[in-house]
């Protein structure tokens, strides 16, 4: 995986993640919708098998630097709570 931003203002950026498609930009942006500071969260890919996806998120003044790393950092604490549930559950 590699980012590259593409542009960023005080409360906007686009940013481009190479080698990734929906099954991180989905839940990346449905996490980011949940954050009371994002205004929009979405992302587009021209093509899937071609292209890279461009997330864009606009938030209510907040930096949206801070705000994806802490989308970021939910998703990791959400896999580490499956990890930990599933690993129960085999165990039994």
């Amino acid at each position: 995986m590699e980012l590259k931003i593409i542009d960023k203002t005080d409360d906007e950026m686009h940013l481009e993640i190479i080698g990734e498609n929906h099954t991180l930009l989905n839940m990346l942006k449905s996490t980011l919708l949940d954050d009371k500071r994002v205004e929009i969260a979405t992302y587009d890919m021209k093509h899937v098998s071609i292209s890279d996806p461009i997330l864009f998120v606009k938030t209510d003044g907040a930096d949206p630097i801070g705000v994806i790393k802490d989308a970021a950092d939910s998703l990791i604490t959400q896999c580490d709570e499956f990890i930990s549930v599933f690993k129960t559950a085999i165990d039994i």
